[in-house]
């Protein structure tokens, strides 16, 4: 893996997980069982975010370009 890749891989997963705290942010917001779907099953809470764009709408664009990254570290 060349550094670029690393790059790439390393600033991709780092925003992966930033849009997953604010995911989390915006779920226990809303309602304490979201909050905790958050916490314990993060894929599902996507679905949570994608369903209610208004509240995670954030948290789903820094979600995309951090798979961007990844798509890109490929």
């Amino acid at each position: 893996m060349d550094a670029s890749s690393a790059t790439f891989l390393t600033f991709g997963a780092a925003t992966l997980l930033a849009s997953w705290v604010l995911l989390l942010i915006a779920s226990w917001k809303e309602d304490y069982s979201w909050g905790l779907c958050t916490l314990f099953l993060p894929p599902l809470s996507y679905l949570y975010g994608l369903a209610r764009l208004d509240k995670a709408g954030e948290a789903i664009l820094v979600a995309v370009v951090g798979w961007v990254f990844i798509f890109l570290a490929l």
